[in-house]
């Protein structure tokens, strides 16, 4: 996995972190980004790590090339059917702890996570992108959940995320079907935030992550959290949780700035606040 301080044997993901930016950039456009062993366990690694990095106040995640992500390698696939079909599980399982580790992490950290989508986002491609926080899209997008095309259930927190974004027969839809469909019907569905032109998705998607890195990282975490938690909550015990959430804001350094900016009648510098 390459960094911006060096490089390791494998450059399946490239990880930069600057002006309080993570950038996780999935590489291997030669196969759309297909997912493979090796970048599922270096896109586990790479979240992780970015998730712990203290510099990283947004973290942003996008495919090399002309592509999000395509799904899985189908190749590495084959490779592996013969071990599976003789009751090998264990290359798969691995590659499962990597992959499910890196979803835990994107959405268990309290940093807003930002995908930058552009080209194809298929099967593990639109998990990921809908474990993002937010997502982001070129107008030449298309989309499609795929897995019951190979004869597999979904993976990557799907059957997790996709029933409380798009709700549950549309959920069925995608993984029953399996049908494609483009970037406007993805910000229908609510399962994209912003369409825009290819040629200005980079733009548009580094201000939004400058824009968040510059916002207040604790009161960030605290609304993540409460936000991914409502739906295992009843109503009594998320309003002792935003009660909790906000009074903990109240006391830290982030309002402290917040309200004498306010006051002040200038724009508020949360860094080194939280």
């Amino acid at each position: 996995m390459s960094e911006n301080n060096g490089q390791s044997a494998s450059d399946t993901v490239i990880c930069t972190v600057e002006g309080g930016v993570g950038r996780l950039t999935m590489n291997r456009p030669d196969s759309l980004n297909a997912l493979n062993p090796a970048l599922a366990r270096d896109l586990h690694a790479a979240a992780r790590r970015l998730a712990e990095d203290s510099r990283v106040r947004c973290i942003v995640i996008c495919g090399a090339g002309d592509h999000f992500m395509a799904g899985g390698d189908i190749r590495s696939f084959h490779a592996a059917l013969p071990a599976l079909q003789a009751g090998d599980r264990s290359a798969l399982e691995a590659m499962f702890e990597d992959v499910h580790g890196a979803i835990r992490s994107l959405r268990g950290n309290g940093k807003p996570v930002v995908a930058e989508v552009r080209g194809a986002c298929a099967g593990f491609g639109l998990s990921l992108m809908a474990a993002c926080d937010l997502a982001w899209a070129a107008d030449d997008c298309n989309f499609t959940l795929a897995y019951c095309h190979l004869g597999v259930s979904p993976d990557g927190g799907s059957t997790w995320s996709l029933p409380r974004t798009v709700g549950l027969k549309r959920s069925m839809e995608l993984a029953l079907l399996g049908d494609r469909f483009d970037a406007a019907q993805a910000r229908e569905w609510g399962l994209v935030n912003r369409v825009l032109p290819a040629a200005e998705l980079a733009a548009q998607t580094a201000a939004v992550a400058a824009r968040l890195a510059a916002g207040p990282a604790a009161a960030y975490a605290r609304s993540k959290a409460l936000i991914n938690q409502s739906f295992e909550q009843d109503l009594d015990g998320q309003l002792d949780a935003e009660r909790n959430a906000f009074i903990d804001c109240t006391c830290g350094g982030e309002f402290a700035e917040g309200v004498a900016a306010f006051l002040s009648k200038r724009r508020p510098d949360f860094r080194d606040k939280s």
